[in-house]
């Protein structure tokens, strides 16, 4: 199947991301911005009293007691400077804790309720990534660079301003020293989104090939694909490589634009300066406050241009880490199926929208309690009717519905309480043998596990040294394949569905272990609504019917012995399996 990339939300939808974070505390907020407004005021009384002392000197009679006042004066806003501004970076940071758990809890919630072929189209290398790296790198920019650039901006906008109350002409001269900078900005901003979302897709590609390789080892031991997997790892590195060239280019252009800014605007106001007092248009004190003044740009500049790249890499991270609602599509809208009769009605389906189509004008109806075997030869569309019947995929043109109801329609939880889908595929979690089996059921008691375990024959449960709470996982115990097909069967009893299609579930077992399997599933099974894509042909010997597809059609439908006895594809397919059996 082919990997299409999730989507990325639009600057808008940033925007308002943005916001919400902001308004859902809006009181951590608050004391932000008063304990940084208040940073940022008390920085501007040492230079202010500076120039008062500077006056009192040069006017030649300078009074000690009032000039040792000023010098405390100094000292006091120093110290609430320094202590207001731990404070506001302080408050800052717990915000953004808040604000970044908020928002990781939003997306584990997200993505865990993405369709099941988004994810499995999606490939595990994008999706990775931006649980990984996209969400380390925004908490680090919620952390670090917010406090720091909502801080500094604070600062300048003060510092300016006050600047502009010494004189308008030193205002004006600030302002033109630190234009540059605003240009500079703009060109780096303008080009910045796309530069960062670009160097996040080569790090998913990147992400996606390296783990497909590693995945894959033992097919690329056994066909000797070194060099090609290789090649093709080296390529994903080296555009990786040349998008992050791209994003470090752009910092290499704004940096010295900072550092040329800072000279500019402190040479204007000294030279403002010495011609206002040089006119008795100023005093000597005043001039000293506003080059101070303008010495205190610095310092908030630079840490603001210092975390605007973190700023930009964490806006493109939060781009596509808010492009996972959209991949979720539009919330199914519920229903309530009359009963659990599955129909299968005209359908038509293709892996793409511009693909071909490998189910064709399929119809096919299941009778509740019914046990269905899907058989024929590999391609024929097995797999994919299975899934579009377990609602994983939804088809092009006509309708699969359960009791009148689309499966499509249903919510997540009304479809997997009516049909679930068991594939060759058994995953076993990190964590305890009782948080992979609440998966299935959160409510269920421990009685009510160990029934489950006991239902598939698990007797191993007992082996195991902390039973339920034995943890699972690298490092830890670990199970073998039949043991984890017991397990994934277990959560269908817990689940405990209508319907169980069976996508070749026991097809990679060897045969002691699949018939040891198959008759743990017969337990799980009983009762129930069955669809099993059969590999082994005595599955369909046993079943009520059988479905034959080739080239994504139902050729034939019938009883085992009916359609032995019609002697079409089916009868092919038995004479052929049973005779090396």
């Amino acid at each position: 199947m082919s990997s299409y990339p999730l989507p990325v939300a639009s600057r808008a939808e940033v925007r308002r991301a943005h916001t919400h974070l902001v308004r859902t505390d809006p009181t951590g907020a608050a004391l932000v911005l008063l304990t940084a407004a208040l940073a940022a005021a008390a920085g501007l009384g040492a230079p202010w009293l500076i120039g008062r002392i500077v006056n009192h000197v040069e006017a030649g009679h300078p009074a000690l007691g009032t000039v040792d006042l000023l010098a405390l004066g100094i000292l006091a806003f120093a110290l609430a400077t320094i202590v207001l501004t731990r404070l506001a970076r302080y408050l800052a940071h717990r915000f953004a804790e808040r604000a970044l758990a908020r928002l990781r809890e939003e997306f584990v919630d997200r993505t865990l309720a993405l369709p099941t072929g988004v994810v499995e189209r999606a490939g595990t290398g994008d999706l990775m990534a931006r649980t990984t790296a996209d969400i380390a790198t925004i908490g680090a920019a919620l952390r670090d660079a917010a406090p720091e650039v909502f801080v500094g901006a604070l600062q300048t906008l003060f510092v300016l301003t006050a600047i502009t109350v010494v004189h308008p002409l030193f205002g004006l001269a600030a302002l033109t020293g630190i234009a540059s900078l605003w240009w500079a900005t703009r060109w780096y901003l303008r080009r910045a989104r796309d530069a960062y979302l670009a160097e996040g897709t080569a790090n998913s590609d990147m992400s996606e090939t390296l783990a497909a390789t590693a995945e894959g080892a033992r097919t690329v031991e056994a066909f000797a694909l070194h060099r090609h997997r290789v090649r093709a790892g080296d390529d994903r590195v080296g555009h990786a490589h040349r998008t992050r060239v791209r994003t470090l280019f752009l910092r290499s252009v704004l940096f010295p634009a900072l550092d040329f800014s800072h000279i500019l605007a402190a040479c204007l106001v000294l030279l403002t300066g010495g011609l206002l007092h040089g006119n008795d248009l100023t005093t000597l004190g005043a001039a000293v406050t506003a080059a101070l003044y303008t010495l205190q740009l610095a310092d908030p500049l630079t840490g603001i241009l210092m975390y605007i790249e973190n700023i930009q890499r964490a806006t493109a991270s939060m781009a596509r880490v808010k492009g996972i609602a959209d991949a979720a599509g539009t919330p199914p809208p519920g229903g309530t199926p009359t009963d659990d009769r599955i129909e299968v009605t005209g359908v038509r389906y293709a892996y793409s929208p511009t693909g071909r189509d490998v189910l064709h004008d399929v119809d096919l109806a299941v009778r509740p309690g019914e046990r269905l075997a899907i058989v024929g030869p590999s391609g024929a569309g097995k797999s994919t009717l299975g899934r579009l019947l377990a609602g994983v995929d939804a088809p092009h043109a006509g309708r699969v519905t359960v009791g009148g109801v689309p499966v499509t329609d249903l919510t997540p939880d009304e479809l997997r309480r009516r049909i679930v889908l068991v594939t060759q595929e058994h995953h076993v979690f990190i964590g305890t043998v009782r948080d992979n089996l609440t998966i299935a059921a959160p409510t269920a008691t421990d009685t009510q596990l160990h029934t489950a375990l006991t239902a598939v024959d698990a007797d191993w449960i007992h082996t195991l040294p902390a039973g339920l709470d034995t943890e699972l996982g690298a490092g830890t115990d670990s199970l073998d394949s039949a043991q984890a097909q017991q397990l994934a069967l277990a959560r269908v009893v817990l689940a405990d569905p209508h319907t169980v299609v069976l996508d070749e579930a026991t097809a990679l077992l060897d045969p002691t272990t699949a018939r040891h399997a198959e008759r743990a599933m017969a337990a799980v099974l009983s009762g129930r609504t069955v669809i099993a894509i059969a590999h082994r042909l005595h599955t369909a010997h046993h079943a009520d019917r059988v479905a034959v597809m080739a080239d994504g059609r139902i050729t034939e439908l019938g009883s085992h012995h009916d359609l032995v006895r019609a002697g079409g594809a089916y009868e092919d397919l038995w004479r052929s399996w049973h005779g090396n059996t």
